[in-house]
């Protein structure tokens, strides 16, 4: 049966209004339960982890040491992220006031601003998810915008679209441009200015700190470098790639589809333009089921330790519409090769040489702009 038939077959309405309504009806009220000790619980546990990595760079320099030690700081700042993540969209805690204080608190050590990610987060990428022109996340580049670039932006979006480069996208991208720098709209400015400084005083002060300790250990001044990198810059670093490609295998794939404005519909964003991803034993302990994203983005009310229930919910209700598949690696690796370029028109994902000869066939390349793209 095809998929648009297991759609009708299971929700008549869905497919036709576009409305989630059938799919949050299909949720057990069981999924919304967040009792404060429970959050608070991951909370702590995810806080006294960060400091004692912390501490364990402090005293640890071996470069081979420190990368193992590395690996695992950027799995436990991920976690406090997403417990972060969680907070901002209201699902942790009952109130609002708590949301708030974890919320800034555990996203302090991804350097973070607090509203400016509510701001482009809830209000925009869930808001617009895999729609054209709104979605910022992970947003394609049609063949003929890419043909436009010149040799430096177009060497960047090569770097930035293979699966080495989700590190360099989500700073570049998301971090500077959507939260660090920027005027908000009016409305917002106050409080993202605010959280802004929050997170320039804590990177300030984390720099201090290790510095210090440098000094007071004697160490010289590359020494002192090191240190500081190895608590403060690559800890960041390591996240950002855990992090982009995480929201890459979330949005980006041969069978996920992004959608110009007259065709989107929330049932077509929230339901097929993410995905439920299985995570290896024992890696949940670290990103908080964050893999399972589909029920996430039918309802941001559902706290992190309740989607896969959530999502069993609605695979039962709508079989055949979530793509649930493992989490393996070499998914994302084979993703990043095919998923370069996007065609609006025909809605599928198109390798370089793809678009390039998409253009050629369409007579819009001329003879300067092909020996460009050759070089």
């Amino acid at each position: 049966m095809a998929q648009n038939d297991l759609l009708d077959a299971a929700s008549p309405a869905a497919p036709r209004t576009g409305s989630l309504k059938p799919v949050i009806d299909a949720l057990p009220e069981s999924v919304y339960e967040n009792p404060t000790w429970r959050g608070m619980l991951y909370f702590v546990r995810d806080m006294v982890l960060y400091v004692g990595l912390l501490a364990a760079l402090v005293f640890v320099s071996n470069i081979f040491l420190v990368a193992g030690l590395e690996v695992l700081m950027a799995l436990v700042v991920s976690g406090l992220f997403i417990i972060g993540h969680d907070s901002a969209h209201g699902a942790l805690f009952g109130s609002k006031k708590t949301n708030g204080v974890v919320g800034r608190i555990a996203m302090l050590p991804s350097f973070h601003v607090y509203e400016g990610w509510i701001l482009g987060h809830n209000r925009v990428h869930h808001a617009f998810t895999v729609r054209e022109g709104y979605d910022f996340v992970w947003h394609p580049t049609t063949p003929e915008q890419f043909a436009a670039m010149g040799w430096w932006r177009r060497s960047v979006h090569r770097f930035e679209w293979s699966f080495v480069g989700p590190w360099l996208y989500y700073i570049h991208q998301v971090w500077i441009t959507k939260m660090m720098v920027g005027k908000p709209p009016a409305r917002w400015a106050s409080a993202i200015r605010r959280d802004r400084w929050i997170v320039v005083g804590f990177f300030s002060a984390m720099v201090a700190l290790f510095t210090t300790i440098g000094i007071s250990m004697g160490d010289s001044v590359a020494g002192i470098i090191w240190l500081d990198l190895r608590t403060v810059v690559l800890p960041f670093l390591g996240f950002t790639y855990v992090m982009g490609s995480f929201v890459h295998v979330h949005h980006v794939a041969p069978d996920i589809r992004w959608w110009r404005k007259a065709e989107w519909t929330k049932f077509k964003a929230q339901m097929e333009g993410t995905t439920v991803l299985r995570a290896p034993k024992g890696l949940n302990f670290f990103i908080h089921w964050i893999m399972v994203h589909v029920p996430h983005h039918v309802d941001m009310r559902v706290p992190m330790y309740h989607l896969e229930e959530a999502a069993a919910a609605i695979e039962e209700a709508f079989p055949g519409t979530v793509i649930d598949q493992p989490l393996r690696f070499r998914d994302f690796v084979a993703n990043t090769k095919q998923c370069k370029l996007y065609d609006f028109d025909a809605g599928v994902w198109m390798t370089y040489a793809e678009g390039k000869a998409s253009l050629v066939s369409a007579g819009a390349l001329g003879s300067e702009e092909l020996a460009e793209q050759r070089s």
